[in-house]
């Protein structure tokens, strides 16, 4: 008898997110989503991504990132844009303070053309 093969653990992105579309009850897929450091008193930037068809973005940024203050940008222009629907918000921009190094960080979008809700996620 051969020993089980157990899989390597995944290594998750220290930040993560998720972004569904409350007037459609859906996730929001293809929304182009940007990560940048507040260094030096400049945004520098760190990661791109483009949400998946669940709505998630799994790996924005390198596995650990270093203590300080961030910001999560969600073009949702572009996304309300690719489905023909005006919006108010054409950015959404979350500034936020990563205070351990050892946590992960999830940073959900509640979206709709109008308005939206933000929160830390787990």
């Amino acid at each position: 008898m051969q020993p089980e093969r157990v899989p390597a653990p995944v290594e998750r992105s220290h930040i993560t997110s998720h972004v569904l579309d409350s007037t459609l009850g859906k996730p929001a897929a293809d929304v182009p989503v940007a990560l940048d450091a507040f260094e030096d008193g400049f945004w520098m930037p760190v990661s791109s991504a483009l949400t998946d068809a669940d709505g998630r973005v799994s790996s924005l940024g390198p596995v650990t990132l270093p203590a300080g203050i961030y910001r999560v940008t969600f073009d949702t222009g572009h996304y309300f844009a690719a489905h023909h629907q005006a919006t108010f918000y054409p950015q959404v921009s979350v500034t936020f303070e990563l205070a351990s190094e050892a946590e992960h960080y999830h940073i959900p979008l509640l979206l709709s053309p109008f308005a939206y809700s933000t929160y830390r996620g787990s």
